[in-house]
């Protein structure tokens, strides 16, 4: 079965097509920058590599020149798009609608739409992607893969805010979570490492951060709440502030809601605390003597230790930490920082193992350390691939 995964995002469209359930990885690739005419395309077999900037104004031409890469006499994978069985498509929220993957309908689009007030960078985004994919890959299903279904096993007392209930009953105000197909595939991997039902803290560091407690294979808690905005210090998003602080910055400082809204998300974190977002600048800057790129650093692992010890309690116990994503799969240095200073709850980490370099699931704890600290690369493109598969078999 040949299924096209597709992610598409505010100003980019990340592709891969798979073959299943033999995992195979047949092309994949990225369209970014679109809207300019500086677009960026990649597409990427086993054999050829291709990238070229075109303009690329509408989400439509762009997977339009996916389908057209896909088809190439020369160098595409595929002779007809009824080749393709199912198209996956990431979607970031699904609310307290979805809590598994869904063939895609006109009732689903529909309750996608609603959500992307939720998610407004994001939802608006995908149903174009879902759109024009059913227009190119007509014979094929659509199905949604929601970033929040993983979480909507978080019980209630850890999903419902401190509010009013009518927030919660009427307006559905919760916490969703938000990364939930990284923090799944790689719970799985590591329980499958541990050989037995576990008590785990799944840390997904990127340019985006989240943290969830996941017992026996199911969350129960984790950082990111009604929107991807709190948690973590993340990449230009401060995660949590105290709610004062916005209304101060409206009524005594004069800036209006969708200019602390643009602060908050766009100009924060560690981007507003050392003029960079990208973590590989952060760290040079640091070795360097940067003040602001230590604090920041200090500041970044102290809350991650600090959510640590509160999910431990969470889980009453805790067997494994896993790193995953960008920074958490190759920053040793962020691994180390986080890990320092963690043997009250028998977290120790072996310096030695935290340099290697490996795209495999490796333990880099010390022979003393009481906690596993795994290291699993993520692969959310195989997770959507695979749950696709599974829902169209079933």
């Amino acid at each position: 079965m040949k299924i096209l995964i597709i992610n598409s995002g505010s100003s980019s469209i990340k592709y891969q097509l798979m073959v299943m359930p033999e995992n195979e990885v047949i092309c994949s690739g990225m369209i970014d920058r679109i809207g300019l005419e500086t677009s960026n395309v990649t597409f990427k077999t086993a054999t050829n590599s291709h990238e070229e900037i075109i303009p690329i104004l509408t989400h439509k031409i762009g997977l339009q020149k996916v389908a057209d890469m896909l088809l190439h006499p020369e160098k595409g994978v595929i002779k007809s798009t009824s080749e393709i069985t199912a198209v996956g498509h990431r979607v970031v929220h699904g609310g307290s609608y979805f809590s598994d993957t869904t063939i895609i309908t006109n009732e689903v689009k529909e309750k996608i739409k609603e959500l992307s007030e939720l998610a407004p960078l994001h939802n608006p985004a995908h149903l174009v992607g879902i759109n024009v994919a059913e227009e190119i890959f007509a014979s094929a299903k659509q199905v949604a893969v929601f970033d929040t279904a993983f979480h909507q096993t978080i019980p209630v007392e850890a999903h419902k805010y401190a509010i009013p209930n009518f927030l919660l009953t009427e307006h559905k105000v919760r916490v969703y979570g938000f990364h939930g197909t990284s923090h799944k595939y790689v719970s799985e991997k590591a329980i499958s490492h541990l050989e037995k039902n576990s008590k785990i803290i799944t840390i997904h560091l990127g340019n985006g951060c989240s943290m969830s407690a996941v017992k026996d294979g199911k969350s129960i808690d984790t950082t990111m709440g009604f929107s991807p905005a709190n948690g973590l210090i993340m990449g230009t998003r401060a995660g949590d502030i105290d709610q004062s602080v916005i209304f101060y910055m409206i009524k005594s400082l004069g800036y209006t809601p969708d200019e602390v809204n643009s602060i908050l998300l766009k100009q924060s974190g560690m981007l507003g605390l050392t003029g960079y977002s990208d973590l590989r600048d952060i760290e040079a800057k640091a070795q360097e003597g940067n003040k602001d790129c230590e604090l920041a650093l200090l500041m970044n692992a102290y809350r991650i230790r600090k959510t640590i010890g509160a999910y431990a309690a969470a889980l009453n116990g805790l067997d494994a930490i896993v790193f995953t994503a960008g920074i958490g799969e190759n920053s040793s240095f962020m691994r180390n920082l986080i890990c320092t200073d963690m043997s009250y709850f028998g977290i120790e980490i072996d310096k030695e193992k935290n340099q290697i370099r490996s795209k495999e699931l490796r333990e880099i704890n010390s022979s003393e350390s009481i906690v596993k600290i795994l290291v699993v690369p993520t692969d959310e493109e195989f997770e959507i691939a695979n749950q696709v598969y599974h829902l169209l078999e079933n």
